[in-house]
This record gives structure tokens, C-alpha cells and sequence, in this order.
């Protein structure tokens, strides 16, 4: 029976050289399954909690504090949420070498729903925009929102990596809320 010869991935453990070759057909399926898994790289998920510095990518990210609202502005430009307004205050920097854009971000539920980042920062002080381009060693700060049910959340940070191998860091975002947060995020009151 002749030899076959199979590429195998650098990371794999069977690697020799970058090539191994295979005496048994026995022995082809299983390499084949272990290679399909070379082939897509798989997402990182790492966990962390508001507060703390998260490198990622050319970013690093701070999370600094969440506000609950169910409504913003004032007067006759008052907006109502649809469910209501998680605010998220933070700071991004650009660790690269190169002007980088901040993508929009979105927050998951418990239940795993997604929820994007609002593109309309109408009411909301120190709204960080959707245009958010960051130039080397330069920070942004400001505030995100999102209209979402009240519950906890994870924010879904991206390394700006290439669609299908990008990782993503999580910051979990518990519920939590102050005394003022409570009456305002009611129906019907108003943010002053």
C-alpha cells in the first residue's frame, strides 16, 4: 500500500517537519477532523468585570460605570425608551500603531439575545458618536446606550480583528442601580 501525505497544522502535536505520513486509511479520518478544526480559528471569550483594564486587539477598554434610564433630554425633546436605557460610561485607547476605528458594540442577556449599541445619542451627555476613529496612544471617553429589558448584561468588547477571526473580551455588567436610578428608570418619570 503506498504512503499518503498529510499537512499538519503547526499547532497540532503530530506536527513533523509539516508533513506526516500515514500508513493507515484508519488513521485519515480522525486527522481530518483534527485538521477542519486548524482551519477555523476559534474565539477567544475572556471575562471581566466593570472597573477593570481589558487589552484587546489595539484597544484596551475600561468600563467604567452603568446608569439605567426610561427616558433622556428635556422638555419637548424628551426620548422614551422601548424598554429602557442602558447606559454604559468608558474609555478606549489605542494601543496600535495606526489610526483604528471603534466598532459599535452590543451587550447579551442571560438567554444569550444581542442587543446592538443605539446610533442615535439624542438626550445623552457625552454620547461617544458612531464615527469613532482613534488615532495612536489617544484616548476616547464617553458614554454608549443601549434599550434593552432590565437585567444584567455582558458587553461584548471586539479586537478589530478580521470578520471570522476576531476575538471578543466580555465585561460583565451586573444590575445594579442607585436610589435616583430606580425612581427615573420607572415609567412615566422624568430625567432631570
Amino acid at each position: 500500500m503506498p504512503f499518503r501525505s498529510v499537512c499538519v497544522c503547526p499547532a497540532d502535536s503530530l506536527h513533523l517537519g509539516g508533513m506526516r505520513f500515514l500508513r493507515s486509511p484508519k488513521l485519515l479520518i480522525p486527522l481530518l477532523v483534527l485538521l477542519a478544526g486548524c482551519q477555523q480559528q476559534k474565539r477567544t471569550n475572556l471575562n471581566y468585570e466593570m472597573g477593570e483594564r481589558i487589552e484587546i486587539g489595539p484597544f484596551t477598554f475600561v468600563v467604567v460605570e452603568s446608569s439605567w434610564r426610561s427616558e433622556l433630554g428635556e422638555g419637548f425633546q424628551v426620548r422614551a425608551a422601548k424598554n429602557r436605557f442602558l447606559i454604559l460610561t468608558l474609555a478606549v485607547t489605542n494601543g496600535g500603531g495606526s489610526e483604528t476605528s471603534v466598532p459599535m458594540l452590543s451587550v447579551e442577556g442571560s438567554n444569550g439575545q444581542a442587543y446592538q449599541e443605539l446610533s442615535d445619542g439624542t438626550g445623552l451627555a457625552n454620547w461617544l458618536g458612531v464615527l469613532r476613529t482613534v488615532k495612536p496612544a489617544e484616548t476616547l471617553q464617553g458614554r454608549i446606550i443601549f434599550d434593552v429589558p432590565l437585567s444584567a448584561f455582558r458587553l461584548r468588547l471586539p479586537d478589530g480583528g478580521e470578520s471570522g477571526y476576531e476575538k471578543f473580551a466580555w465585561v460583565n455588567v451586573p444590575l445594579s442601580m442607585s436610589a435616583g436610578e430606580v425612581q427615573s428608570a420607572l415609567p412615566g418619570s422624568s430625567t432631570k
